[in-house]
């Protein structure tokens, strides 16, 4: 059993060399462990606050590319409808004077031939005043007094009409 117990000297000077260890291992070595270790947890967390800017910086940037994209729908949106409206005046605009030729085209034909059909009044006025001289010069010539002559007179005329 004497070696399950230990002495009081082993004691002791297992606890001087323990409290040297514990001395001389807390300046020597738990320092540097210890300021690594405080080093590593900074590098870690400014690692962790970078991913957090970061992250931050893609959610506003994300932000920002979908209200741009808005915007540029909205801009394209108006300047189609703006195309749209253009292109609709310019239709109106080109119907209305395409109208406005052809209404004044059709006046114009209206004015020609009323002065067509002047002209041919005119030229049958004409026509009939000399006929109608003839007619008289021919009954100062002949002698009507009698039917046979009127008819044969009648009949001249209708001949000279129909050759005409």
């Amino acid at each position: 059993m004497d070696l399950l117990t230990p002495g009081t000297g082993l004691i002791f000077w297992q606890a001087i060399v323990f409290l040297l260890l514990v001395l001389l291992l807390s300046r020597l070595a738990w320092k540097p462990i210890l300021s690594s270790l405080k080093e590593r947890e900074q590098s870690i967390q400014s690692a962790l606050d970078t991913a957090e800017k970061a992250r931050a910086e893609m959610t506003r940037l994300q932000a920002d590319n979908e209200k741009l994209l808005r915007e540029a729908r909205e801009e394209r949106d108006k300047m189609l409808k703006e195309a749209r409206e253009v292109t609709n005046r310019m239709k109106e605009e080109a119907q209305l004077d395409a109208k406005k030729a052809a209404d004044k085209i059709i006046d114009d034909a209206r004015a020609a031939i009323q002065i067509e059909k002047q002209a041919a009044m005119k030229d049958v006025r004409t026509q009939v005043a000399m006929f109608s001289l003839q007619v008289a010069e021919r009954l100062m010539k002949k002698n009507l007094s009698t039917d046979k002559a009127q008819k044969e007179l009648v009949e001249e005329f209708i001949k000279d009409l129909k050759v005409n």
